[in-house]
């Protein structure tokens, strides 16, 4: 029966098309499909994600699961193991292809069809578990279509659920190609044949060539021109509804907004008012208005948020040693002009590197977001000796004279040293995210490559932008204090935060790597010392030699992910007064089925900002006595590592990083709370 529906949709479209035969002698495979699973060893009782991969040849293609006025969607016909259950098909998002006045919804990459395999409980280690599925699709080219019809086969044995690196990077790359449900809902208002669909979506958040595609046929006319406007925080959609579609307007419409290159998300929408007015955008996704560019604001908030980043206890320690550096530096005006140009230049860089290595990662399917690095416990160690290093020097232990850089971080030592302090502050900024951060980090995680670089260089510009005006500005650079005796005081008061930061540092990578690596950072730290300690013995030359190789050698060690294990310290070994559970988008969706409000906020080790937030307002008696009071459930995603959930989470909500905070009312849309959170906002927002 499946043969002849695909039979049937291939003439319909041959026809329409006015095209040519098919090869139907030999069923000739132009769009091979095979199966695939995260796991071959899954644990009994558990969920294993399942991968039909389609690739079609270069020139055809396949379909969603709503093919649009012509084709088929992908059929499946299930052999499974007694007990199992099968979710539904999740596709990634489709493109539009109009052949001969029919719209279709198709895939010309290669591509991969989810679907979750529900395990039994209760079966014994090697029980074999054998998968076969009947599939049926359709092949086309824009002349000619092809039934395609094969069974995929697959052989399981429970086990222990171990997943491979290379199987993970794989399904975590389709997983981010999927479409994100969006946890509100929109609204539609019909007007004679005409369909308004209002979804939420932020004003600030990028947006290109957004399409609607609905998930059923006979709704929305899939040929009809689909005019899209920004109003305010709403999306709103206008399109024909179908010809001969439902005699009444239905109660609900679903479907997949497209929001960019392959990004986009799951709505329905229901009977309501629709936003009227609004900026007409175009397919290319800029408004068509004359109001100021989204972009322009976005700078201007990555500018904002760089500004603010200075006064972060994160950036501090590094503020005290620029100023000392001023300070020395006296009144020369000349030489103060090209240290902070340096400076800026080391800052700008280094947020550009950055963000261009996020940028890379996320393109090859890694779900990571800002300050990525620091999930990485090898990086965690390399700054923890640098924090140690520095430390030391401020406290008079050694001279780094003759070692270049880095007695730059504490001396007037020319243009090098002041563009390598600009390189450590924006290595230390990455951990805070404050103020205005937010929108613009979000922001570049889906702008073109251009625009999400300028975002980056303009926060590393923000966080600059002090100094260069001290040193531009004759009248700022007066009030600074004369040089005298107070510096050396000065200069050892420095090294308290800067020595805070290092203890921090290795606090965080015993969180990542457990006492292994605990031990790893302190005995790296003793030896680095020792040898800076017996560098007064040795000609400068070769003692800086001596140091930097052993400094490269254990970077190389631990990032090569030899010497630091995998073994992030157990969350519920911590004491925690706000009791919580671990996020998932699942147990997200099951709290809010049942009813309840839901208080979700996402965490790391290395945020500062987090911390500040949890000692200040959520870690507290009050706190807890109001979420139970009024009945919150509370999710807590910790970030300290990388966890592609979470990253794709972050995404969905505009935000590059941590901290987020989200609170979902009872039956409402979330309500996203400020970064730096206090006792009052917290209560208004739960309040109102």
């Amino acid at each position: 029966m499946k043969f002849w529906r695909l039979l049937l949709a291939w003439l319909v479209l041959l026809l329409g098309s006015g095209a040519a035969q098919a090869q139907l002698a030999g069923m000739e495979i132009h769009v091979p499909a095979a199966l695939e699973a995260e796991t071959l060893s899954p644990a009994a009782g558990s969920t294993v994600t399942l991968a039909i991969t389609m690739r079609p040849e270069a020139g055809w293609h396949g379909y969603w699961s709503n093919p649009g006025d012509a084709g088929e969607g992908l059929s499946l016909e299930w052999s499974l193991p007694e007990g199992a259950s099968v979710g539904t098909p999740r596709f990634p998002v489709p493109e539009t292809l109009v052949i001969s006045g029919f719209m279709n919804y198709v895939f010309k990459d290669p591509h991969a069809i989810l679907i979750d395999l529900k395990l039994p409980r209760g079966l014994s280690a090697g029980t074999r578990l054998p998968v076969s599925v009947e599939a049926y699709w359709l092949a086309c080219t824009d002349r000619v279509c092809v039934p395609q019809q094969d069974r995929l086969t697959l052989d399981l044995a429970i086990g222990d659920g171990a997943v491979t690196a290379a199987n993970r990077k794989r399904f975590d790359a389709w997983r981010a190609a999927l479409p994100v449900p969006l946890d509100q809902q929109g609204r539609f208002a019909v007007n004679g044949k005409r369909v308004s669909l209002a979804i939420p979506y932020p004003a600030s958040a990028p947006l290109s060539a957004p399409y609607f595609f609905p998930a059923a046929s006979g709704v929305i006319d899939h040929m009809a021109a689909q005019e899209v406007r920004r109003s305010g925080d709403w999306l709103v959609v206008s399109t024909q509804l179908a010809p001969s579609g439902q005699s009444s307007a239905p109660s609900r419409i679903e479907g997949l907004l497209r929001i960019g290159e392959d990004e986009g998300l799951l709505v329905t929408v229901v009977p309501g008012d629709v936003p009227k007015g609004g900026a007409l955008v175009g397919g290319d996704g800029d408004a068509q208005s004359n109001n100021t560019p989204p972009l322009l604001w976005l700078l201007l908030g990555a500018l904002a948020g760089g500004i603010l980043l200075n006064v972060m206890p994160c950036v501090f320690p590094i503020l005290g040693l620029k100023a000392l550096a001023l300070a020395k530096g006296g009144g020369d005006e000349r030489k103060a002009r090209k240290d902070a140009l340096a400076y800026a230049a080391g800052v700008v860089l280094s947020c550009l590197a950055l963000g261009a290595i996020m940028l890379l990662l996320r393109a090859g399917g890694e779900e990571v977001g800002w300050a990525f690095q620091l999930q990485e416990p090898g990086f965690v160690l390399f700054l923890f000796l640098v924090m140690v290093g520095v430390t030391a020097n401020l406290l008079g232990w050694f001279s780094l004279s003759g070692f270049g850089a880095g007695d730059a971080l504490t001396r007037q030592a020319g243009v090098a040293g002041s563009f390598w302090t600009g390189v450590l502050a924006a290595l230390v900024a990455t951990p805070c995210t404050g103020p205005f951060m937010a929108a613009a980090l979000g922001a570049a995680l889906l702008l073109p490559a251009a625009e999400a670089l300028a975002l980056f260089a303009m926060l590393g510009v923000g966080i600059a932008l002090p100094f260069l005006a001290i040193a531009f500005v004759p009248a700022l650079r007066s009030l600074l204090p004369r040089p005298g005796l107070w510096l050396q005081t000065f200069r050892k008061a420095m090294a308290v935060p800067m020595g805070l930061t290092a203890l921090a540092l290795l606090w965080l990578l015993w969180r990542q790597a457990g006492m292994w690596g605990l031990s790893i950072g302190v005995g790296a730290a003793l030896i680095m010392l020792l040898l800076l300690w017996e560098r007064r013995k040795f000609p400068p030359r070769w003692a800086s030699f001596s140091l930097t190789i052993v400094i490269a050698a254990l970077s190389v060690f631990v990032l090569a992910r030899d010497g630091l294990p995998d073994e992030t310290v157990d969350q519920r070994q911590v004491q925690s007064i706000l009791p919580s559970e671990a996020f998932s988008e699942t147990r997200l969706a099951a709290l809010r089925a049942e009813g309840r409000p839901v208080f979700v906020y996402f965490t790391a080790d290395w945020c500062v900002t987090c911390k500040v937030n949890e000692a200040a307002v959520l870690e507290r008696e009050e706190t807890a006595r109001l979420f139970e009071r009024k009945g919150i459930a509370i999710l807590r995603g910790d970030f300290t590592r990388r966890s592609p959930e979470i990253a794709r989470f972050l995404s969905a909500q505009g935000a590059a990083g941590v901290p987020l905070y989200l609170y979902y009312p009872k039956g409402a849309e979330s309500r996203q709370l400020p970064q730096i959170l206090t006792g009052a906002i917290l209560s208004d927002a739960i309040d109102s």
